[in-house]
């Protein structure tokens, strides 16, 4: 952990702090939904974030680690070997850079379309293993957005499900973008609706119960929602230099 003595100790006990207030968000959203208090995990996205800040909320105990670019993934993962972290990719996944992907990943959540997920067994056959991914549903309807329509959606868990190189943990969303996170809340209620019914008519098995939604701005509307996984960056490691749909539109619209 030598890296985190080159931070400076009020960026320390700032993350520090953060990931407290943030756990305890987690928390009371967990008791006030009546979930168990672990049954949400904290994924911290990490888009930007030097390495040697990653590793304070890894030595807070934090595992889960969400890169949106795949640069950024193949920076950091190597720097991170050792540690107690599994690696998401939560960004859109372009299929020429699979190969990277597949190495530094331990989880791809942006499973959108049918051609990704035949070259990405593809790969995965030809190195002789599989890998855990989630399906990536656009809930909120959004042009800007990546991810599988809904309408689409039980036709791609069906066929994602028929690669036995691709484990299906669960589904995934980004959410609308608004300042209320009232109007977030169907975009989480619609994702959590799609799962039940694949998971109720055999499409999905029984345990891929993973539900990846909610962010800094309305993990609490997610969490009630049923998310498993939050996804958090901005409310840990403070804002960046650009707006959230920067990192989540990766291409469309700009």
């Amino acid at each position: 952990m030598d890296e985190v003595n080159l931070v400076p100790e009020p960026v320390v006990i700032a993350i520090s702090e953060n990931l407290l207030h943030v756990k305890e968000r987690i928390r009371s959203a967990c008791i006030k939904s009546g979930h168990a208090e672990d049954a949400v995990r904290l994924l911290l996205a990490t888009k930007t974030v030097p390495v040697e800040r990653i590793k304070i909320a890894v030595d807070k105990g934090e595992t889960l680690i969400g890169e949106n670019k795949v640069q950024e993934l193949k920076q950091k993962m190597p720097l991170l070997t050792g540690l107690p972290v599994e690696g998401h990719f939560i960004g859109h996944l372009q299929t020429n850079k699979i190969k990277d992907v597949l190495k530094y990943a331990h989880c791809i959540e942006t499973v959108d379309r049918l051609d990704l997920a035949e070259k990405l067994d593809r790969r995965l056959q030809f190195e002789g293993r599989s890998i855990d991914v989630m399906i990536q549903i656009n809930t909120s309807f959004e042009e800007s957005k990546f991810g599988a329509h809904p309408d689409e959606a039980m036709d791609l868990i069906k066929a994602v499900s028929s690669y036995d190189t691709l484990k299906i943990k669960g589904l995934m969303t980004i959410g609308l973008f608004a300042a209320e996170a009232e109007k977030v809340r169907p975009s989480f209620t619609l994702l959590r609706t799609i799962r039940d019914r694949a998971i109720g008519e055999g499409i999905l098995p029984p345990d891929a119960t993973e539900l990846s939604m909610g962010m800094s701005g309305d993990l609490e509307t997610a969490i009630e929602e049923g998310s498993t996984i939050v996804r958090v960056g901005t409310a840990i490691f403070g804002k960046r230099i650009y707006p959230d749909s920067y990192y989540w539109n990766e291409g469309k619209n700009i």
